[in-house]
């Protein structure tokens, strides 16, 4: 309040001195032509000059003050769009010679040679869609034992595809390389270890870029919206076509953490035990944020179209600056102190607009590698799934109750059922959202806060919004009440902080589960962030190993 009175005292005394210097009434508006009382307005002629910033004339000597800077950055997207057009035009005009069903610049998004498991069995999505029929690309390695009880489920991030290790058709080295082999975290000595690319990808399994059967077009986005626990029932589709009853484990970091999670709780009685790294069992709005502003890049490109841009230019400007986004969550800013602190790309040259300190030069060549290898309405679909995901119980019910309607609608409809794909009803609200003082107080008051410590196995130290992990959250992972999990979070890491992994093992241990295992790394051990998973082979990949025995 004290503050308040002195700001409108501040106010008071700043017009009063506005109101000295030019002899204003300050009732009355400043303008050009404003009169005093009983005056007639002046003239244009007889206005008195004023300078203002933008209408000085410039003085005229034939040339600018400055020479115009040089974008090379902006003449390298331009010209990525020009050959890209040029490639359209040439597939548009080979289709109509060969009437050939592949057109456009767009990349076959795929890495290699995969095994294809088809399904003719609808699959019913979760919000309400179908897919008549579908594929699963997936990879093995190491060999299936006679009662089919050594099999491992491993799940990926967004973007990877099935080729998690090179295989004898694919040689190229995989995401997990050095993770999956003889005496590795995932030993194919003992156990017979399966990647898919989930559904919604664009690695081989069906996607917004697949064929739609029903009309022999790409989905592009009349593709469903899918969750999480979609992604493991197709899966499970292919568990059932090999012949697996029950995996020995579920394994996966940052998405794959999800699933591995999804797939327990989806089938618990069909999983041994789950590893998580780097996850959550809901997502957060920090993560949310992100991914839709990575989103947004790409539905604001002109060239996504509405997602209808296969055969034409895809959105690969939004693509690159979405990927660069991304960068940035899966990274720490101490290892990029330490990487690039302020050093730029070429001291010896004047500072430039397009990139210039090496942290740009980095996220400028993130963005090339994945701009034209991974599909765009594939990135949108996905992450859109990752910001779904809530395993609370109160989610999985009102999944459940849609599931039965949709479920009775095809039933008693056939075909469609009644299913709208454009269903969206949001609106804008009238006024921006404006914070609340109250919200500030309330969470002063109840000791709302982020933080940790490193945890080993033997004890619970979660300390994240709530201090304790939702009631909500625990009912719904009740389910693995007596599976052996284990948790592992990176305290380095921003897109899925290690509070979010400390909120997953003690949610397990109120569930009354005494195998939990909860493992964080702290800064000192790795500064690699969210990536961590990819790159730490002894700390991550030797817990894996252990945890699996």
């Amino acid at each position: 309040m004290k503050s308040r009175t002195k700001v409108t005292s501040s106010l008071r005394q700043a017009s009063a001195a506005l109101t000295r210097a030019t002899g204003s009434n300050p009732a009355t508006p400043l303008c050009h032509n404003a009169a005093a009382p009983g005056m007639r307005p002046l003239t244009a002629a007889a206005q008195p000059h004023r300078r203002h910033l933008h209408d000085q004339r410039p003085r005229r000597s034939g040339a600018p003050s400055n020479p115009a800077m040089s974008f090379p950055c902006v003449d390298a997207l331009e010209s990525r769009s020009a050959t890209l057009r040029q490639q359209a035009a040439a597939a548009s005009a080979s289709q109509t010679r060969t009437d050939s069903t592949s057109s456009g610049p767009e990349p076959s998004y795929t890495v290699g040679a995969t095994q294809i498991f088809h399904s003719n069995n609808p699959l019913l999505l979760d919000h309400g869609g179908r897919l008549v029929e579908f594929d699963i690309a997936y990879e093995t390695w190491g060999e299936m034992n006679a009662d089919r009880t050594n099999v491992i489920l491993l799940h990926t991030g967004l973007s990877a595809s099935s080729h998690a290790h090179s295989t004898a058709a694919n040689p190229q080295p995989g995401w997990w390389e050095k993770f999956i082999g003889p005496g590795l975290a995932l030993d194919t000595n003992k156990y017979f270890v399966i990647c898919t690319n989930v559904i919604g990808g664009c690695y081989g399994s069906t996607g917004p870029s697949s064929i739609d059967p029903s009309d022999g077009k790409r989905y592009a986005t009349r593709f469903p919206l899918l969750t999480i626990t979609d992604m493991v029932r197709a899966q499970f589709r292919l568990l059932d076509h090999l012949g697996v009853e029950k995996l020995h484990a579920s394994v996966g970091s940052s998405m794959g953490g999800m699933q591995s999670l999804a797939a327990a709780v989806a089938f618990p009685e069909r999983v041994g035990r789950i590893v998580s790294i780097s996850a959550c069992a809901r997502s957060h709005p920090y993560s949310i944020a992100m991914r839709y502003v990575q989103r947004k890049a790409i539905l604001n490109d002109p060239n996504w179209n509405r997602g209808y841009y296969y055969g034409q230019i895809p959105p690969h400007v939004g693509m690159k600056l979405a990927r660069e986004i991304a960068t940035i969550t899966y990274r720490s800013g101490p290892e990029w102190e330490q990487r690039f602190g302020r050093r730029r790309a070429d001291k010896d040259k004047p500072p430039a607009l397009c990139p210039d300190f090496l942290v740009e030069t980095y996220l400028d060549h993130a963005g090339e590698k994945f701009c034209l290898t991974y599909d765009p309405n594939s990135l949108i679909y996905v992450s859109k799934a990752m910001d779904l995901f809530d395993l609370g119980r109160e989610n999985q019910v009102a999944i459940r109750a849609k599931r039965a309607e949709r479920e009775k609608a095809l039933r008693e409809g056939g075909g469609q059922g009644g299913y709208q794909q454009d269903a969206c009803s949001l609106t804008l609200p009238d006024t921006p959202y404006e914070e609340q003082p109250e919200h500030h107080e309330e969470f002063e008051r109840d000791g709302l806060g982020f933080g940790g410590s490193l945890v080993g196995s033997g004890g619970s130290n979660y300390s994240g919004p709530g201090q304790k992990p939702p009631a909500d959250l625990v009912a719904g992972l009740s389910v693995l009440w007596d599976h052996p999990v284990l948790v592992m979070g990176v305290a380095s890491d921003i897109l899925f902080p290690a509070w979010q992994q400390r909120e997953i093992a003690e949610a397990l241990r109120m569930t009354g589960n005494r195998n939990v295992a909860h493992y964080e790394l702290s800064e000192e051990q790795s500064l690699f962030g969210h990536d961590t998973f990819l790159l730490d082979v002894k700390n991550v990949g030797g817990m894996v190993r252990n945890f699996l025995g």
